[in-house]
């Protein structure tokens, strides 16, 4: 049983042992105990995107700083309208886009990428506070957009790719027409009243009775060849989500590969949060400063773990401003996949309102 036997302060302790440690020691010995690697993740990668009917363009885009973020541009001869960015979630990568990226690069450009730290991605050493982290992140995005040669977009965020994608928007309003928020991550004050708090799925209690003051998929790695069994275990959703491409465990491969690497994007992400469902620095105490002509419209799952009442809060913080909240029923905090269809002719019908 090994791991399975641990008890709850060693498994901490053995957490933070292996994700502290020089890496010259990590690379000798990890490799042989976790059974993963980049060309892993490239592969189980490729067999998603095989998926794709139109025309991609799948690489690297080389950043000044030395810095790649691995892009997948979807339809790429489409010319004349606005493209559409697309931001994963934390522990996400372009691949969890696969029941979208088809149907929203009909009429236009689509993009989307890993965000630094996760999937394909350089995994750099982030600031460990949480607003430099999170200025590292948008940085990023910026810069990656000057690299790419778009002048404006459609910029939609999911989770945490909502959260950056917002304070994206604070900072750079001129490059965003419009601002799509799937059930973002961080927007709201963690409530004082426990009543206040919606119940987590059993998965993120699972997660959070074994994260203590590790990373918050630190057990993923540490539980080495039991690795890929944990993300089976804990998100079978997947796998149904998923269903009808693919019938095997090719989704659940994915996750493990792009989260058993190097936690750089991890280790921000913790450092940005308060706990796993709140943010040390609130977005929806900083909404009001994307400029006002920047419309906003915010999905959410009807099932959702996330505070969907945060859609009206921020109706009420840009009242001269467009702000639009519905939700999906039948879908979760991963409404993208949970409903792709409705998803999809939703987000069609934003970018189609734009250009």
């Amino acid at each position: 049983m090994g791991w399975l036997c641990l008890t709850r302060q060693g498994l901490f302790t053995m957490a933070d042992d292996l994700e502290q440690q020089p890496q010259g020691w990590l690379s000798s010995w990890l490799p042989t105990w976790r059974p993963t690697s980049m060309s892993q993740l490239k592969n189980v990668e490729a067999r998603i995107l095989q998926c794709l009917q139109n025309k991609f363009l799948a690489r690297y885009v080389s950043l000044p700083n030395q810095n790649k973020i691995w892009t997948v541009t979807v339809s790429p001869e489409q010319k004349g309208r606005t493209p559409l960015v697309m931001v994963h979630g934390f522990g996400g990568g372009v691949g969890l886009w696969i029941l979208n990226m088809d149907s929203l690069s009909t009429r236009r450009t689509l993009h989307t990428f890993d965000l630094l730290g996760f999937g394909r991605s350089s995994r750099p050493t982030f600031p460990r506070d949480p607003e430099g982290a999170e200025d590292e992140f948008v940085t990023s995005i910026e810069t990656w957009r000057e690299t790419m040669g778009i002048p404006s977009m459609i910029l939609l965020g999911h989770s945490l790719g909502g959260f950056l994608a917002t304070s994206y928007s604070i900072k750079y309003p001129e490059r965003v027409k419009h601002l799509i928020l799937v059930d973002p991550w961080g927007f709201p004050l963690r409530p004082t009243d426990p009543s206040e708090i919606r119940a987590p799925p059993t998965w993120l209690k699972a997660v959070a009775s074994v994260l203590g003051r590790s990373n918050p998929l630190a057990v993923l790695r540490v539980a080495g060849p039991w690795g890929p069994g944990l993300v089976q275990r804990f998100r079978p959703d997947f796998k149904r989500k998923f269903a009808d491409f693919f019938e095997d465990d090719t989704i659940s491969e994915y996750i493990y590969h792009c989260n058993a690497q190097n936690p750089s994007g991890e280790t921000a992400f913790k450092a940005m949060m308060e706990s796993f469902g709140w943010a040390r620095r609130p977005m929806l105490e900083r909404i009001h400063l994307i400029r006002k002509d920047v419309p906003i419209t915010m999905i959410y799952g009807a099932n959702t773990w996330i505070d969907t009442s945060t859609g009206k809060k921020v109706k009420m913080q840009r009242p001269d401003s467009y702000v639009r909240d519905l939700e999906i029923n039948d879908a979760s905090h991963h409404v993208y996949a949970d409903q792709p269809h409705i998803f999809n002719a939703v987000v069609e019908e934003i970018c189609n309102s734009v250009d």
